[in-house]
């Protein structure tokens, strides 16, 4: 089903994402991420789900349809480096800052922070372009809310 998305948005220079497609590929980040702790649990799920709402302007509904399609895409999904660089190039730098901003929310919705969590975070902070203040400064607005 993802297949052409995924050679789409793997190529070397891939177009701007539609806003829908910008919507999955970075969605199914939020999932690569959660996942990563081998405890993709439902704190989580309701984590990308909330994230998809507030920051698409999604139904409920909606929200859980992009989370499974995201889901799907993750599995799909060639490894970190290739599939997060490719969002790099098909995103502007301000959406990406947005976007880590709402994977520490997802890391922190369980109340811990696993290692391997971190470890991914710190990957795909340098892979999408983003300055470690900046991924810090977004970490620190999510622990103050």
């Amino acid at each position: 089903m993802f297949a052409d998305f995924i050679k789409r948005l793997t190529q070397p220079d891939p177009a701007p994402l539609a806003d829908t497609d910008a919507r999955l590929a970075l969605t199914a980040l939020l999932v690569r991420v959660a996942r990563s702790d081998n405890d993709y649990d439902a704190d989580e799920v309701l984590r990308i789900e909330q994230i998809c709402r507030d920051r698409y302007g999604l139904t409920e509904n909606e929200a859980t349809a992009l989370r499974a399609d995201a889901e799907e895409l993750e599995s799909q999904a060639p490894d970190t480096v290739r599939f997060t660089r490719a969002i790099k190039d098909a995103v502007p730098y301000e959406n990406r800052v947005a976007v880590i901003e709402a994977l520490w929310k997802v890391v922190l919705a369980d109340g811990t922070r696993a290692d391997e969590e971190d470890a991914l975070l710190r990957l795909v902070t340098n892979l999408l372009g983003v300055e470690d203040k900046d991924s810090a400064m977004a970490r620190q607005r999510v622990e103050g809310d």
